[in-house]
């Protein structure tokens, strides 16, 4: 019985994470069609919050995961992480994810004066 409860409460949870995660896609989105800076970092600022909730689900199913799933999982993102680096060199290094992209400042944080 606890086992089902266990899946269950795991389940919820991915559940959680995957809203989070939508979430912050949507504003991430929000950020790139606003043009006002000042709304632009409350999206940017929701869109971290939105990251840190989703690491803390995370946290909680790798935490209810035994060592076996762990194992396969770790595995699993391993060889995806060596298959896009695969990808990229055969592609001459052009081929950039999206959380690559994400990741560059916006022109706000770069155009400091």
């Amino acid at each position: 019985m606890q086992n089902k409860k266990n899946q269950s409460s795991v389940g919820l949870m991915i559940q959680r994470c995957h809203k989070w995660r939508m979430r912050r896609k949507q504003l991430m989105d929000q950020v790139r069609t606003t043009t006002d800076e000042i709304e632009r970092e409350r999206l940017l600022q929701a869109a971290e919050h939105c990251i840190r909730m989703t690491n803390a689900e995370q946290e909680k199913i790798d935490s209810m995961r035994d060592s076996k799933e762990k194992a396969a999982a770790v595995a699993a993102a391993e060889a995806e992480v060596a298959a896009a680096e695969k990808n990229a060199d055969e592609n001459g290094g052009e081929a950039r994810n999206e959380d690559e992209e994400e990741m560059s400042f916006p022109d706000f944080i770069t155009n400091l004066n």
